[in-house]
């Protein structure tokens, strides 16, 4: 209130003198003998505009100055914090500055110059789960003078008066200790586990996993390096070097007839072979005009079954009552109707039951006739077990299907006659060891049939002509 009344006597006197010149910069000067404009200042939409608040900003920026620098407000604090009397000795004066050490510049700089408390944080003084905690130990001294001891209390007096173990012989560093071996049946890591029950070791996980069979079958029986055949070798005799000449001629044979196959199914006809309107007309019409003897055999066969069908359609239109209406005109059967229908029921599957007592007693003469059908059927299911082995054999050596690719022979390496030499010197290498390892794990089954990767180029390639100097 003090504070609002000075500032409203300062307005009130600087009001008296509005004839003067302002000296504040953007001050409004007023005409003397202007008539005053009033106001209404107890409208809060007059406050700011037209009211000058700068005083009172001014105020409270020299408030907050003196708050800061000095701790309060310079009026309210007494004499002997703003001024001392300096009554001392020179000398003592001296010999108390020298012993004070100077602070660096650094902590000078470090140092708050506000003297304005910080803000408590509450959070600091807050204990996380305090009055869970709180009630925990009001719990536990309730219970002390019950003369309760915390469960947690126990479990340590009963730790401390347990037996202390007997603690494990320190493992001997030594080069000159006794060895074993960890893959024997005597291994001392595994005497723990002696007689001890399969299921528990299972279960506490102390039981090495056992390997699945399924791992230890390979996926081929081939061997790893398949031996070439005799007529492979430096030296080899005739007739094995024509043998294996053979094979490789009926090889290149296969393929030459599948490439004569497809150049045959692509290749474009020549004059002589192209279709003329005549054979077009002709491929056309055919089987339109002429009728073959089968085809009319079928013709007049179908024919008579319609006619007899088109006669029994005329009798039934002859009748007075059409099929779908019997059920409607039927009269209701009579309880002598019933009954001999039901007694001819009963004597139909009497005669069943005997026919099948009949059949099953004949049965036992015919034991020789079905001795003999066991028999062929036990042969007929041995010869289809024997085909399955020999099958399963069979696919065992052969290479299996793994991607989208066929597994395709390598070229056999075979020489000419007149390139055979009978000394390992003047031999000539055939194939590569890299693609013969390559084949064989494809052929073994254990990495899928691959082939090159295609270069496929992004964009087309532009041929420059680059012009020439005349």
């Amino acid at each position: 209130t003090t504070l609002f009344r000075s500032i409203m006597a300062a307005r009130s006197k600087s009001a008296s003198l509005d004839g003067f010149l302002g000296l504040v910069p953007g001050a409004k000067h007023r005409i003397p003998g202007a008539k005053r404009k009033r106001l209404n200042r107890n409208k809060k939409k007059n406050w700011k505009r037209h009211i000058d608040a700068r005083e009172v900003e001014d105020f409270l920026q020299d408030v907050q100055l003196q708050q800061r620098t000095q701790g309060g407000l310079v009026a309210e604090k007494p004499d002997g914090t703003l001024y001392f009397m300096d009554t001392g000795n020179e000398e003592k004066d001296v010999t108390v500055t020298q012993s004070k050490s100077k602070p660096l510049r650094i902590d000078l700089i470090l140092q708050p110059d506000s003297k304005v408390p910080p803000p408590k944080d509450i959070l600091s003084h807050q204990v996380p789960n305090g009055k869970k905690l709180k009630r925990k130990r009001l719990l536990r001294e309730k219970l002390e003078r019950r003369g309760i001891i915390p469960k947690q209390q126990r479990l340590l007096e009963a730790r401390l008066q347990r037996p202390p173990r007997k603690s494990k012989p320190p493992v001997s560093s030594q080069p000159n200790r006794g060895f074993y071996d960890m893959w024997a049946e005597t291994n001392p890591l595994d005497q723990a586990l002696a007689n001890k029950d399969m299921w528990f070791l299972e279960q506490t996980k102390k039981l090495p996993v056992k390997r699945p069979d399924h791992l230890n079958i390979k996926p081929s029986q081939l061997p790893a390096v398949e031996v070439i055949a005799s007529g492979g070798s430096y030296n080899p005799t005739f007739e094995s070097h024509q043998a294996l000449l053979l094979q490789a001629h009926e090889v290149e044979l296969k393929k030459q007839k599948e490439e004569e196959k497809l150049t045959r199914q692509l290749s474009f006809p020549t004059v002589d072979q192209a279709p003329t309107s005549e054979s077009v007309f002709r491929e056309l019409c055919q089987g339109l005009l002429e009728d073959s003897d089968e085809e009319i055999e079928s013709k007049t066969n179908l024919q008579k079954p319609q006619k007899e069908e088109d006669a029994g359609e005329d009798e039934e239109v002859k009748g007075t009552v059409p099929v779908f209406n019997k059920a409607a005109v039927a009269e209701k059967k009579t309880e002598r109707q019933r009954k001999k229908e039901k007694h001819e029921k009963t004597l139909v599957a009497r005669r069943q039951a005997e026919k099948a007592l009949r059949m099953k007693k004949q049965e036992v003469f015919q034991l020789r006739s079905i001795r003999s059908e066991i028999k062929q059927r036990a042969s007929l299911l041995a010869k289809r077990k024997e085909k399955r082995i020999a099958k399963q054999k069979a696919e065992a050596t052969q290479p299996k299907r793994l991607g989208k690719l066929k597994y395709i022979d390598p070229d056999t390496d075979v020489q000419l006659s007149e390139e055979l030499s009978g000394s390992l010197r003047k031999l000539k290498p055939e194939g590569s060891i890299l693609k013969d390892r390559f084949k064989s794990l494809q052929k073994r089954n254990l990495i899928e049939p691959r082939e090159r990767a295609k270069f496929k180029r992004r964009h087309k390639v532009k041929y420059v002509e680059i012009g020439r100097a005349h």
